[in-house]
């Protein structure tokens, strides 16, 4: 089953971005139980040929193209043929004892990393700050600055890998400074989202705090019985 349907998607039968059809249906479909289904998806997750969503879930689109932000955006886009390109703001080292707390850390330290994200006309579609603990292997960063240039890679090679997140979007108006990042008028309206990341292990590997011109991005809400 796994096979048939990566060759499908491999193959342009299944387009990007088109939802499978639910577990009932697939279990019919290849005359096996549900518990088969489960597995075959995971293996497609494992190859990174699907993302799954249990139950009920919610994805960012851009330009009307789902994207699956786990790995970040610029992962994501790139997926899609988008092409952008980031401008770093800052990074720097940081004591954020309400952020600590909100995510049950026992240290309040912090590499804060805050880029502009723009597409290659220099439009600035998104300005991105996250918060990653400051374990010994990320303390040097605002020195040497991120690995490729890659927020995943840098958490990848300190040994952080993602695997679950949290997201959460609501919209709010530009504040002063960040109108001034995206070179757009105070007040205007983006799109707000916060996303918490874990390891496997349950390991709190970054906090993104994102702002996403509503131009280009929406959200995106599915449900499943």
């Amino acid at each position: 089953m796994a096979r048939v349907l990566a060759r499908e998607i491999k193959s342009g039968v299944v387009q990007p971005g088109t939802q499978l059809p639910g577990e009932v249906e697939l279990a019919r479909r290849f005359a096996v139980s549900r518990n088969t289904v489960r597995a075959a998806l995971a293996v497609l997750a494992e190859d990174e040929l699907i993302a799954t969503r249990t139950g009920k879930g919610s994805y960012v689109l851009f330009d009307g193209r789902p994207l699956d932000g786990r790995l970040g955006w610029t992962h994501a886009l790139s997926e899609q043929g988008v092409e952008t390109r980031m401008r770093t703001v800052r990074i720097e080292l940081e004591e954020d004892p309400e952020l600590a707390a909100r995510l049950e850390l026992a240290s309040a330290s912090f590499v804060v990393i805050e880029r502009v994200r723009q597409l290659t006309d220099g439009t600035a579609i998104s300005l991105e700050r996250s918060h990653v603990p400051a374990v010994d292997a990320l303390r040097d960063l605002p020195e040497r600055g991120l690995d490729n240039g890659s927020i995943s890679v840098t958490l990848n090679r300190a040994g952080l890998y993602l695997d679950h997140c949290e997201q959460r979007l609501r919209g709010r108006p530009l504040t002063p400074v960040e109108a001034g990042h995206l070179d757009r008028p105070e007040g205007t309206w983006f799109l707000h989202t916060t996303r918490t990341s874990w390891t496997a292990t349950d390991q709190v590997a970054e906090y993104a705090d994102e702002l996403l011109d509503p131009t280009h991005y929406e959200l995106n809400l599915t449900y499943n019985s």
